[in-house]
Order: structure tokens, then sequence, then C-alpha cells
């Protein structure tokens, strides 16, 4: 099994206000896996196979990482990764407890 991350993250969109970053191959099957299967094509059976032969390290996670970009943008869910990731620059880091 082959751990490694995407050279760089890939964000889509879950729903209208939720942004998903995937990072590696296990992240997009992860993702695939919980896509509705009457939306389900050969451009999604394309990407997942691609990503679990590169989970296995059959073929690079580039590879992989080319085809879920390529799913995500023929089902237009694909984000703009700087605009993500202004917003999540923007969040204050904080300790998580409620303040009174």
């Amino acid at each position: 099994m082959n751990a490694e991350a995407f050279s760089s993250p890939i964000f889509v969109k879950r729903a209208s206000y939720i942004v998903q970053e995937i990072a590696s191959p296990a992240d997009a099957i992860d993702f695939l896996n919980e896509w509705p299967e009457d939306r389900r094509d050969l451009t999604y059976e394309t990407a997942l196979r691609a990503c679990c032969d590169a989970y296995a390290g059959h073929i690079p996670v580039d590879a992989a990482s080319n085809a879920f970009v390529g799913f995500a943008k023929r089902v237009a869910i694909s984000e703009d990764p700087t605009s993500a990731m202004q917003w999540i620059a923007a969040c204050k880091a904080g300790s998580g407890k409620v303040q009174a």
C-alpha cells in the first residue's frame, strides 16, 4: 500500500458551502465511494480505478491526482485552491473551548 500524498491538495465542493480537501489517493477513494450511484459514469470509474491503483502502488500518485482532478472538473465540483486556502488562512485558531 502507498500512503503517499498528492503533490498538492485538491479542493472539491461537497455541498453549497462545504469544501473538502483531498490530499491523497485514500482521501479520493473515500470521497468517490460516497458519490451517488446514479451519478457514477466512466469518468468516475476511471478516477476510482486510478486512485485504487495508486494506493496499491501500481501507478504513480500523480496519475491518480490527474484522474481525480478530471473527474472533479467533469462533474463541476472542482474548487479553486487559492480561494479555499484564503478561507482557511482567515480562520483564527483557538483552544476549542467555549468562552463565557
